[in-house]
């Protein structure tokens, strides 16, 4: 096996701009894997969150303009149901498919949505508990799922990405399971957001 793709080499990979060279770091990594310090910056290259070809400038308003889309989402996805965002999840049943209480009256008790729900905010809701239910099956001999806010973490992210893309939603099995590596290898929740929202484009 080859050497490591350590912090230094990784750095040493970038011109005085930005500009990363791949080629020559994909090679290393193929050859020796990725050092824990860097794994989640080299995954943001490798899903194509970002274009080697830009600069630290470029990359940074990217990232700040990706940090402020998905608050905005979370946001939309507060209102509806203010669990999110909350530190907590849930594994019951919001409503049923008619759009009325799920029989769970401390469930509705966190539904506060103004005015009648359409559609999407329906078909939304009914995914959360399978979300949570799912979390709750995370691999909890990980130490990092010990923590519930981890996990509550693990849970926004899949609820705001069922909520921005109807065409997927949350039908696919496995779906925490891929998010979950971006949420440990990514400090901040919408940059492990977007390496899993590019992740699913690929599947």
């Amino acid at each position: 096996p080859g050497k490591t793709l350590s912090a230094r080499k990784w750095q040493a990979a970038f011109s005085l701009d930005g500009h990363l060279d791949i080629g020559k770091t994909l090679h290393r990594i193929q050859r020796g894997g990725i050092h824990p310090s860097i794994r989640g910056e080299v995954w943001e290259f490798l899903l194509a969150c970002y274009d080697p070809e830009s600069t630290f400038d470029e990359r940074d308003q990217i990232r700040q303009h990706r940090r402020v889309q998905y608050a905005r989402w979370k946001n939309e996805c507060r209102e509806i149901f203010p669990v999110i965002g909350s530190g907590r999840y849930i594994t019951a049943p919001v409503i049923t498919e008619d759009g009325m209480n799920g029989n769970n009256t401390e469930m509705m008790k966190e539904l506060t949505p103004r005015g009648p729900l359409d559609k999407k905010a329906i078909q939304w809701l009914l995914t959360l508990h399978q979300i949570g239910l799912d979390v709750m099956r995370t691999d909890r001999t990980l130490v990092f799922y010990e923590k519930q806010e981890n996990l509550s973490k693990l849970w926004d992210i899949l609820s705001v990405y069922a909520w921005i893309d109807t065409d997927v939603g949350y039908g696919q099995a496995g779906m925490s399971d891929l998010c979950s590596p971006m949420i440990i290898l990514l400090e901040d929740e919408a940059d492990a957001f977007w390496c899993f929202e590019r992740l699913m484009r690929r599947l």
